[in-house]
Parts: C-alpha cells; structure tokens; sequence
C-alpha cells in the first residue's frame, strides 16, 4: 500500500483533493476491470465466435 500512495503522491495526481484522486483511480479500475472481463469472455467463448470481415 505504501508503494501505491508513492506513486499516487508523485503522479500528476498528487496535488489533487481526495475526491479527484478517488475518481480518477475508480475510473481507471473500472476500465481495467471491463478489458479484464472482455478478454476472459474472448479466450472462453473465443472458438465458438464466427467472425467476418466484410463490407
């Protein structure tokens, strides 16, 4: 935990208010968690998917 609050404190974040802070990094959990949850779904259901490219 202290290595995360180093790299918060000397981030473009670190002269930010708490709430800031707290959105941002929810922001970014959020995203990481839906690519997380997108590559899992392609790598289970991957060979199943008929995918064609096209006009």
């Amino acid at each position: 935990m202290d290595v995360f609050k180093e790299i918060v404190q000397y981030s473009a974040l670190g002269m930010m208010s708490k709430w800031y802070k707290s959105i941002v990094l929810l922001l970014f959990s959020t995203i990481v968690t839906i690519l997380l949850t997108m590559l899992a779904i392609l790598i289970v259901k991957g060979p199943d998917m008929i995918i064609q490219f096209g006009y």
